[in-house]
């Protein structure tokens, strides 16, 4: 089986752009949905809708692929699992080292979604040295003073980092020069990576963070729309002019005031 270390994907070469990348996941996990029900096509509306994007942006998307569907017929479900897991390098194994095997570490560890998609994970690592050799979900943990050799030794490419900010650039200096190109960035902090290797940040608290400014956002709309509207005052009465002394005479541009005695 090919390894993460020697093959890479082909998106960047074939000038796939990088939004539509982020976007193949989404298409995947739905036409993976598709297929486990044995759902043999499925039109571009369906599939955006699933996928949570509009019917032109995903025909766009799959133009790069050079996949076009057949009219009034659409998408060939199985077809397109292969080519979007092809794109992506998910026909490949990829090891990963995660670092960092707290609790954020160990349920990534146990998380099953790794294995489906193509990932094994080569190796758990921390510096806590009453964790060495704990077996967790299945793995033993090893010590962080091995990292380099089981970089090497397992041919790893892509590293995640669940270590305390404070260590995690630490942790990807290590990894990058025992050569680990690509990084999933777990830690509450921004890396900092030489050209050429690829980063991908997960914090949970700044999207908590956004979640509460929509939340905010909808309370104070909701407040609005339960208060009552202000009473609209009257209208001020319009003065009227006095009649004219002279039977109220028009000009040609209305009304002629009287004219005062002198």
């Amino acid at each position: 089986m090919a390894t993460g270390r020697t093959h890479r994907p082909a998106t960047r070469s074939r000038g796939i752009p990088e939004a539509t990348v982020a976007r193949l996941p989404l298409y995947l996990r739905a036409l993976t949905a598709l297929s486990e029900r044995s759902v043999p096509t499925v039109s571009s509306e369906e599939l955006a809708a699933a996928a949570g994007v509009n019917s032109a942006k995903l025909r766009k998307d799959f133009s790069y692929l050079g996949s076009y569907g057949t009219r009034g017929v659409g998408y060939d479900v199985e077809y397109l699992v292969y080519q979007i897991s092809r794109e992506l390098g998910l026909t490949q194994d990829w090891p990963v080292v995660i670092v960092g095997i707290g609790n954020l570490g160990a349920a990534l560890a146990g998380y099953g979604g790794f294995a489906s998609r193509g990932f094994r994970v080569a190796a758990l690592i921390d510096a806590d040295p009453a964790m060495t050799g704990r077996p967790v979900a299945g793995i033993p943990v090893q010590h962080s003073d091995d990292l380099e050799k089981i970089i090497a030794e397992d041919g790893v490419s892509i590293g995640v980092i669940a270590t305390p900010a404070g260590v995690a650039q630490q942790v990807c200096d290590r990894l990058v020069a025992a050569g680990v190109t690509s990084i999933l960035n777990f830690a509450p902090t921004v890396l900092s990576v030489p050209d050429g290797v690829d980063v991908r940040k997960v914090d949970l608290s700044i999207e908590l963070q956004i979640l509460a400014f929509h939340e905010q956002r909808k309370a104070g709309e909701d407040a609005d729309a339960a208060r009552p509207a202000a009473p609209v005052p009257p209208p001020a009465p319009r003065a009227t002019a006095a009649p004219a002394a002279d039977g109220g005479r028009k000009g040609p541009d209305g009304d002629v005031p009287a004219v005062m005695p002198a």
